[in-house]
Order: structure tokens, then sequence, then C-alpha cells
């Protein structure tokens, strides 16, 4: 959590009167007051809404949530003027590979909006940025710098240039070894032969993210009436909502939004602020919600949390990270309604509890595998993009969804979409315990389509195995739960398994999952000794016969 600190004046001014009653709405709208005095409003901002870590920011969401300025407020980005260009040169692909950037026109800072910007930054940087990990953002006035340009990656001893805060010029090596930015984020860059900078066509150096911008180039005053924006990292998606927050929030401050000519792989313009859409349907909303709305209704409130709606669709803003699901629109409805609005009631039925079917058939496949001596394991839905991917031998052009989740804590930060990476992380994580390792999981997966689907699946890992040893498994499994299946040659194999020591599993006619031989090169990327041999099968299929 951040917390934001806004001039009770300038609140009162712009906003309301700070009663009671408005510090009542404020607490309702997710934002709990977390002091008041004669000069301030502190306000506590969750990690679901980075949009609201800045004062200009949080005072477009909450006019709409007063009624003042609702729905999805419209910003005019204007075409990119002459080199108006990032060029991305190559070797910055095994650094930190991305960049998106934008121009600010029309500014008219002072002390408060400094600040704001400085505060801004850094929260920013600590929460969606993970502490510069995954985000690193450069704010230096256009005056200052010459267009276009180039973002590369050089060799430590050849980076030259005076960094923030110090009196000489230093080397990329000597930031990282003597200056006190540089070594509270040294571990960034830790391990790497070239370090990334930014330059203009002057060739002067404006920063070296994820650490510190120049002196020369990278100081914003309240002279300053035209600023250069950039996000730099390793994830684009990241990247476009900082940028999307950033622009909008100097937007509101009565910047005008330039857009630049981004050369990554391909020519694009940066920013976008199109917005995303989803469906919504009344009847779900008011079954959750226990209300009787009318499609006015949802869209009032709807509209209420900056949103637009027509005929069961919601167009949502780009600047919204939040929301990932038709329940966080619901969420957003529920704020908007008003939780003092909500009536509690005790159901008036009676029940009596028993355990769902599919519990009862995993609870049984449980019994029979740990009855052969197979050890139960349990993980979490959380995995890293390293281990769901780049460990399982999938290559960067074949990932075509992922499930990220952007305010995740530690480096598990995208949703699991199957349970053999877990296998291969447990055998990994336990390589010096005994052998042989028998082990299984139960458990959800996920996977994006026109929203986020969730499904059950077994996956089973013995090591060493061979295949004849996970397709006897899977043999006596099934004869135990009367269940037929057959094996059958996979045309499109797993980039995880050994071509020729592979099958895929039918069930009533149906593909259910695939087992096989872990391919060497996959053991050696988790630093596995032992062949391992794996099964994953999805239990929706299942789920029917009981």
């Amino acid at each position: 959590m951040a917390n934001i600190k806004i001039p009770r004046k300038q609140f009162e001014k712009e906003i309301g009167k700070l009663d009671e009653k408005m510090q009542g709405r404020i607490a309702l709208f997710g934002t709990p007051v977390e002091s008041l005095t004669d000069s301030d409003l502190e306000l506590e901002i969750f990690p679901n809404r980075p949009d609201l870590l800045s004062y200009h920011g949080f005072k477009r969401a909450f006019l709409a949530f007063l009624g003042k300025k609702t729905g999805l407020k419209d910003y005019k980005i204007h075409k990119p003027e002459k080199n108006y260009e990032v060029k991305i040169e190559s070797s910055v692909k095994d650094v930190r590979p991305y960049t998106l950037c934008a121009i600010i026109k029309g500014l008219r800072l002072d002390d408060d909006k400094i600040k704001e910007i400085i505060d801004i930054q850094e929260k920013l940087h600590s929460t969606i940025g993970r502490k510069r990990k995954k985000v690193a953002i450069g704010i230096y006035p256009l005056d200052k710098i010459k267009l276009p340009i180039t973002y590369k990656a050089l060799e430590p001893d050849k980076i030259k240039f005076l960094p923030l805060e110090s009196t000489r010029e230093m080397s990329g090596l000597e930031i990282l070894q003597r200056h006190p930015t540089g070594k509270e984020y040294a571990h960034l860059l830790s391990g790497k032969t070239k370090f990334p900078i930014f330059i203009d066509s002057d060739k002067k150096v404006l920063s070296m993210p994820p650490i510190i911008n120049s002196e020369n180039t990278g100081r914003v005053t309240d002279k300053t009436k035209e600023i250069f924006i950039e996000c730099s990292g390793h994830d684009f998606k990241t990247l476009e909502k900082c940028l999307n927050i950033l622009v909008t929030t100097f937007a509101e401050m009565g910047g005008s939004i330039y857009s630049m000519k981004i050369n990554l792989k391909e020519l694009r313009e940066s920013p976008s602020l199109k917005a995303t859409k989803k469906k919504i349907s009344l009847k779900d909303t008011n079954k959750i919600l226990g209300l009787d709305l009318s499609e006015k209704e949802l869209r009032q409130n709807l509209e209420k949390m900056g949103h637009n709606y027509s005929k069961g669709e919601v167009e949502i803003a780009s600047w919204r990270t939040d929301i990932l699901h038709e329940i966080d629109l619901i969420e957003d409805i529920a704020i908007a309604y008003g939780y003092e609005n909500f009536n509690p009631e005790i159901p008036k039925i009676s029940t009596i509890g028993e355990e769902d079917k599919k519990e009862t058939f995993k609870r049984k496949i449980s019994e029979i595998l740990t009855g052969i001596g197979f050890l139960e394991t349990s993980n979490f839905h959380l995995i890293s993009k390293e281990d769901q991917f780049k460990n399982m031998g999938v290559n960067e052009k074949q990932i075509k969804e992922t499930l990220e989740i952007l305010n995740s804590k530690t480096e598990n930060d995208f949703l699991r979409k199957n349970l053999s990476s877990y296998i291969m992380k447990t055998f990994s994580k336990n390589s010096d315990s005994e052998y042989p390792q028998k082990i299984f999981e139960t458990g959800r997966v996920f996977e994006e389509k026109e929203e986020i689907e969730e499904s059950e699946k077994l996956a089973i890992g013995i090591a060493p195995g061979n295949f004849t040893d996970i397709k006897q498994v899977l043999e006596y499994l099934t004869k135990a739960l009367d269940i037929k299946v057959e094996v059958k040659e996979m045309e499109e194999i797993p980039s995880h398994l050994i071509d020729g020591r592979v099958g895929e599993i039918i069930f009533n006619g149906n593909k259910i999952g695939h087992l096989g031989e872990v391919h060497p090169k996959i053991l050696k990327n988790w630093k596995i000794k032992m062949p391992v041999s794996i099964l994953e099968i999805d239990l929706g299929e299942l789920f029917q016969k009981y």
C-alpha cells in the first residue's frame, strides 16, 4: 500500500469541503483517510489502483464517483512532430528490451506539481515497477535534449555522464559502485556485460535505466514547459499501463499529449490510450450483489467509476490496470452504488451440507495415488515467467497469452497455465532428497479466451522415470477409477517432452492430456540430474462421469 498527501486547500477548492460527509465518501471510494490536518489530507491507496497515486489521478476518479464528471474521460493525443522518434537498438535485447515514450507540452509547473511528479514516479517504481525491476521511468525537460532519441546498450566503461546529485562525471560501473542510488539498484544490472542508456541526437546521455538520470538533462524545474517521458523494462503491457497513468496525470495538470514513433521491430506510435472492452451481464450483477438494478442504473453506476456502458459492453480506461474480469466491474458497481446502501439479510433457507462431487472425485484420485507410494503436493496459483515458459522450453514467439498479475508482491506474477512446470520445480527444489521421487498435484490452471477461464487438472511426475513407468501409473489409476482411456501418437509435441517418447491421452474420443519423458534440455534448465517422466490431464470431462 502507498499513501498520498494532498494540500487541503487545493482539495477543498477543486473537489469540495472536507467535512465528515466528504471524509465518509472518500472512505467508501476505497481510499481511507489516513490523517487530516489544517494543511494536508493523507489518503491510503490500495495496490490495485495505481492510477490514484497522484492528486490529479485521484481527482479525476473521485469527481466521477461523486457524480460530477462521470464516464470515460477522453484525452486527445497529438500526432508526432518532426524527429519525435525513439530508435531502439538490438543491443538492449538481453538487458531491458522495451521502452515506450511520450512528449507532454504546455505544462505550467510549480513546486506542488513538481513534488507530485516526483512522488508518483517513485510510487510507480515501487508498485507496478517492483522497485524498478519491471519498469524504470525517466522524465526530462525537452528543451535540454535534441530529438530523436536512441535507446541502446554499451559496455560500462564506455558510458560516461554526470549523474543526478553528483559533482563529477562517472562511468557506468562507477555509478553502481560509488553513487548512493547506483549502489541501491546495482543488483538490477548484476551480471550484465552491457548497460542500457538513452542518448539524444547530440550524443548526450539522458539516463542509465533503471539506475539514474543525468544531472544535465534529467532535472525538471518550474520553468519546464515541455517534457519527454520514457518507461523501460521487460514487459511491454506493464510499460504501456505505466505510461498511460503518467501521460493522463500530466494531461490533468493541463498538458497536451504528443505521441512518439517507437522503432520496436515495427514502427508504432506511443502512447495508445485506446479503451479495452468487456462484456457484463445485468443478471449476473444483480445475482452477485443481491440487487435489482435496471440497465439504466447499471450504466449510471459504471459511469460513476469512469467507465462507458452500452448494450452489455463496458469501455474501460487504459490507465485502469485492475480490471481483469467481469467480477472487477461488478465490484466497481458495488462501490458506486454505495456499500452503505446494501441491506444485509439472513437467507430464508435451510440446507444440509455435503461434499462437492468434484472434490469427492479428486479425493479418490489422491487416495489411489498415495496408496501406490506417491506424495501429493500443493503449489501456488501464481508462478514466475521464467518457470512457466523459459525453463519449460517455450520460445518467446510461442507465447500467445499470458495472464500477468500486475501488483504481485513476489516474483510469481503469472497465473499458471499448467501443473507440469510446478512438478518440475518441485523436483528441482528437492534434487538432493532421496530417490525415487513420485509426486502428483490436482489444482486449478488458468487460460484467457474471451475472459479468464479456470479448469482443474492432474499432473503426475516420476524421477527417475520413463515413458513405460508413467503409462503404467495412468493405466492403474484409470482402472481403479473405472475409466477407459487410450494413449495415441501425438502430432504436436509439448516443448518439454521428447519426440517419440510422448503420447496424447484420449477419453470419449476427446484429447484430455499427454504423457511422456522430459527432454534433457529441460532437465538441464531445472538442474535435475535424474530422468523424469510426467503426465498432465484435464479433469473436466472426467468429472462428468461422476
